[in-house]
């Protein structure tokens, strides 16, 4: 069996870089923008309750205030835009709205839209914070790598960054109780290559049994 691929997300893959250096010059509109972050949406989510949330910061006056916290770096103030992606800890307060459009839909009918609204509520207000968090964590890795990757088939160059004090962020954008800050995702044009990077070999990161 050929190991080889030639599929179009293949190449993305393998193409989309970590991107440091940014062309100040090269500005995205906010359709853009939010035409990214839409078809991103896609993505999947534990009970699809979707508890990604998304805080993109154009202002260049905001960029430079966001590099102070986030330890100085230069694709914060250089990239086009910066999308922060927000973990929501109650995401299941959007059950019912989110499963009444599933049955409007046609994804299900009602009788099922009850059961998993009903398990739903049973389920995530009594799971602890923590866990709830780690839920949402986990939800915002997929649809952020989603994310980096329609924007590399767009033709543009992203870099996710973790390295940020969140409790400075969250208090300076005045985020809600329930919502925190996850990773920071700089999005706009190169203005150099990204450095290449070695993957550990298979045999180190993969058992079968």
């Amino acid at each position: 069996m050929s190991t080889k691929t030639e599929s179009n997300l293949y190449t993305l893959m393998q193409e989309r870089k970590s991107v440091r250096k940014y062309d100040p010059t090269f500005k995205m509109t906010q359709a853009q923008l939010e035409e990214i972050i839409k078809e991103a949406t896609s993505a999947p989510s534990s009970s699809n309750l979707q508890a990604w949330r998304f805080l993109v910061i154009q202002d260049e006056e905001t960029k430079k205030e966001l590099r102070t916290i986030a330890n100085n770096q230069e694709q914060i103030e250089t990239s086009s835009a910066v999308i922060a992606v927000i973990g929501d800890a109650e995401m299941y307060k959007n059950v019912e709205k989110i499963y009444t459009q599933n049955v409007a839909e046609g994804h299900m009918d009602e009788a099922q839209k009850n059961i998993t609204i009903e398990n739903t509520l049973r389920m995530y207000p009594s799971a602890p914070v923590e866990v709830r968090k780690s839920i949402a964590t986990f939800d915002a890795g997929l649809i952020s790598m989603q994310l980096m990757l329609i924007a590399k088939e767009k033709g543009l160059d992203t870099v996710t960054m973790g390295g940020f004090d969140k409790v400075k962020f969250a208090g300076r954008f005045e985020l809600p109780k329930n919502q925190f800050p996850i990773v920071l995702i700089a999005i706009g044009k190169a203005a150099a290559p990204a450095f290449g990077s070695s993957r550990l070999p298979l045999e180190d990161i993969a058992r079968f049994i």
